[in-house]
């Protein structure tokens, strides 16, 4: 059977952009629920890290398990030079979700 699916890296932040979540999912919408509510994690739970910065949609999970491992292992200025690239003002992409 052939099953066609998007799995996104994505980097979610708290509500002063000072911490920062990555992680991987192949249902973004629903992830982000998820950490909002709080039962995606006990980090972004902790860290009150709701608010989507950032997202890399990818046919194989093997590219974005390895995008999520390069990604973590980037220094922090990195992190927000590639967030700002894509969303300059680092906003909430899923507020209206």
């Amino acid at each position: 059977m052939s099953r066609s699916s998007t799995y996104s890296v994505y980097i979610l932040s708290n509500f002063t952009r000072t911490v920062f979540y990555i992680g991987v999912t192949n249902d973004l919408v629903k992830r982000v629920r998820q950490h909002r509510f709080e039962n995606g994690s006990i980090f972004t739970s902790k860290y009150k890290c709701f608010f989507l910065m950032y997202f890399e949609d990818y046919k194989s999970i093997r590219n974005a398990i390895s995008r999520e491992k390069q990604l973590k292992n980037w220094q922090r200025n990195w992190k927000i030079d590639l967030i700002r690239k894509e969303n300059p003002e680092m906003k909430d992409l899923a507020e209206e979700w």
